[in-house]
């Protein structure tokens, strides 16, 4: 009847268009005012955003900020004032498909079960129990981390399993362990609003944290320096931009290192009772001098003067990084040089002063604690016989069934599939097709699969296309837990709607999965709900650095989140919490190490067939692989497709145009029918691509290049030229 209205012009659209008074919201449109409202967290990213889902007739309907919550005092960015429209996407993954016949075909959940277990079982029989591998993310609530752990290393018996924030964020977590003896962010967002000099490097967060942006922008007393390439948003708002040369953000800190100290701009109470290795320190940054740090990066030595200055007469100084540097072969080491600016000038432990690495998923902070990983839970040690004993003791399992050794990186569980030592695959929410450095080697390596399960709240998805099984998951918005953000505060998930069709909670996947393997009773003993994981995992955090032990869902919905460390017996939940504010770290002698890093070159520099530096990056209406975004219409609008940043000097090289379609192309392949943006944002030599669009794959061009003591991939940094696009 409405399209027949329609099509004879009677239909106004008055009904859809309607406005009513909404007892919280105000005047608001009429079909987005619901019957309740669920307290949840935000499920993009690692900000960790309180909220409340509108829930009318059993659907979402509407989405606001939780006023009283501490991280984000009600406000929302764009992505997440529409969160609410992934829960019904028409591409939501709704029943369990097996391919026959090349064809993906509906079965049911047992079939689909029984199908995993057998071709599982079949693999390892032939090929050992390592010629299984699984491919986590950092979507799922801390909960289902810590069952899928247990169920991967202990049920299915195979150490093969990473989560995809080694892609983002592994080069932050081995700094932090090397540096300070155990992973974990020290500071806490308060101290965006408290520092007096703040160092952003390679971090847009106007852009891709705009929440964090508005806590540093309320601090009217500070100095804000950014490191950067590219004049970003969060550049143009700075103090002080220093443009680096792409790859030279090491050189420049070890740089500033070699000016304090020569300029006795240095804690030596502090370095003398709390550190270890400044002498080597001092040796190795001795070659960074002032002319030869500016050759290398392309800043003035006065601009180095002047950093070095601020910083180290800072009162409280602040550090805080995200993907600029972590996407990088010395990612690693850059988060050590990192670290040692803050500990030789005390800028650690206290109130605005810390090295402060901006995690990227909203709840990798919980894989990273929790996930049995890079890890064991707790932030516990393969390597040591204490930390497995203790584990098998609380399990109730020998302490020989636990790995001595973390199993392959994410990007050598990929080159283990395309040698054919892998013959399985579990990639559970994430999207490597897209997101996965070198896209050509990932496509070969799928293809020699034997077997591929792909557990997504999303079909199609480009990964989903090349599944033999695909398993329908419920996500944020579907399920309860918890996540940690980037502050280490634990914040409640809640489920506001019943996920499509027949798609299951990843929680329940993983315990209907160890029942078909036979260990459900064994592992996951009387396990029912969410909770019960997590009070198993609180016994298993007690007395670690990530300690919850005091924690519990209701106290957690009370304070609007609570940071960890919080052991039991702790009172005051509201409390900001920091690390490291005795000095005492997570090391042998309870001192932190100075590491002395070099700075090289990228690895694949320019060329006079590929005379142009490619780097890559997010946006603010997008998420990662767009398989949520791509389906909200207000952010497809915003950002329909990709598009490539020039300076106006190479434009007028190649005697190209603004919107202009063009090609990126390097020695691995192609990225085509770009449009053409021209800008001084992006210096000369260099140009920018976002990644998020698989019809726009980025990936294509990046390289297989990966940091050797973390395995994160360089994803930018590549060498291309840029050719006008075919008509």
């Amino acid at each position: 009847m409405s399209l027949l209205k329609r099509a004879l012009g009677l239909d106004t659209r008055a009904e859809r268009y309607a406005y009513a008074v909404d007892p919280v919201m105000g005047h608001t449109a009429a079909r987005k005012i619901p019957d309740r409202w669920v307290k949840t967290t935000c499920g993009y990213c690692s900000v960790g955003c309180g909220m409340f889902i509108g829930v009318k007739d059993g659907r979402a309907v509407s989405v606001r900020g939780d006023a009283d919550h501490p991280v984000n005092g009600g406000t929302l960015c764009p992505k997440g004032l529409s969160e609410h429209e992934t829960l019904h996407a028409a591409s939501r993954a709704r029943y369990p498909l097996l391919r026959r016949s090349r064809r993906l075909e509906r079965v049911s959940w047992n079939d689909a079960l029984g199908t995993m277990v057998r071709k599982f079982r079949d693999v390892q029989q032939a090929y050992g129990p390592e010629a299984v591998g699984v491919i986590s993310t950092g979507q799922l609530v801390t909960e289902e981390f810590y069952t899928l752990g247990k169920l991967v290393q202990l049920g299915l018996g195979t150490r093969n399993y990473d989560g995809n924030t080694t892609l983002c964020m592994s080069t932050a977590v081995a700094g932090y362990k090397r540096s300070f003896g155990s992973d974990g962010p020290p500071g806490a967002y308060e101290d965006l609003e408290r520092a007096d000099v703040i160092v952003l490097v390679g971090a847009n967060i106007a852009d891709n944290h705009p929440i964090l942006w508005q806590r540093l922008e309320a601090n009217q007393g500070k100095t804000l320096i950014v490191v950067d390439p590219r004049v970003t948003k969060t550049a143009m708002l700075a103090d002080l931009h220093l443009p680096v040369k792409p790859r030279s953000d090491l050189a420049l800190i070890n740089g500033l290192i070699h000016i304090l100290i020569e300029n006795d701009l240095i804690d030596r109470e502090y370095i003398a009772a709390h550190t270890t290795g400044f002498d080597a320190l001092c040796v190795s940054v001795r070659e960074y001098t002032p002319e030869r740090v500016s050759e290398i990066t392309g800043l003035p030595v006065d601009l180095l003067y002047r950093t070095a200055s601020l910083y180290g007469n800072a009162r409280a100084g602040l550090i805080a990084w995200t993907m600029g540097v972590n996407h990088s072969t010395k990612g690693t080491e850059t988060v050590n040089a990192i670290n040692n600016l803050a500990l030789i000038t005390g800028n650690i432990g206290r109130t605005g002063a810390a090295p402060f690495s901006i995690t990227g998923q909203c709840n990798a902070m919980g894989t990273r604690e929790a996930g049995f990983a890079s890890s064991l839970p707790g932030y516990r040690k393969f390597e040591s016989m204490e930390d497995r004993a203790e584990l098998a003791a609380i399990w109730g399992v020998p302490a020989e069934r636990i790995p001595t050794a973390r199993g392959l990186a994410y990007p050598d569980i990929i080159e283990a599939v395309l040698s054919k030592r892998i013959r399985a695959l579990w990639i559970i929410a994430t999207n490597p097709i897209v997101s996965f450095p070198n896209l050509g080697v990932l496509k070969q390596a799928l293809e020699t699969l034997d077997f591929l399960v792909v557990q997504d709240g999303f079909h199609p998805t480009p990964t989903s296309e090349c599944a033999h099984l695909v398993l329908p998951a419920a996500i944020w918005g579907e399920k309860e837990g918890t996540y940690t953000n980037s502050e280490r505060r634990v914040s409640k998930v809640n489920r506001a709607v019943d996920p499509p069709g027949e798609a299951r909670t990843d929680f329940n996947i993983f315990l209907d999965l160890a029942a078909a393997l036979g260990c459900a009773e064994e592992l996951f003993p009387g396990w029912t709900k969410p909770e019960d994981a997590f009070e198993e995992w609180k016994r298993v955090s007690a007395h670690r650095l990530c300690d919850y032990s005091g924690i519990s869902y209701e106290a957690i919905e009370q304070h609007g989140g609570i940071q960890w460390p919080f052991p039991a017996g702790a009172t005051d939940a509201a409390a900001t919490r920091r690390l490291y504010t005795d000095g005492r770290f997570q090391t042998d002698d309870e001192k932190a190490r100075l590491i002395p890093v070099h700075w090289e070159p990228f690895p694949e520099q320019p060329t006079t067939d590929f005379p142009l530096v490619l780097n890559t990056g997010r946006t603010v209406e997008h998420w990662h692989t767009r398989t949520k975004t791509g389906q909200v219409p207000i952010l497809e609008r915003l950002a329909p497709t990709a598009w490539l940043e020039m300076n106006p000097r190479d434009a007028r090289a190649l005697r190209l145009k603004w919107s202009h379609r063009v090609d990126v192309v390097s020695r691995r392949g192609r990225v085509r029918n770009l449009e053409l943006r021209i800008t001084e944002t992006v210096a000369p030599g260099q140009v920018f691509v976002p990644f998020h669009w698989a019809e726009f794959n980025a990936n294509q061009v990046t390289q297989s290049a990966f940091d050797p003591i973390s395995r994160e991939p360089n994803y930018k940094q590549c060498a291309v030229r840029v050719e006008r696009a075919e008509p």
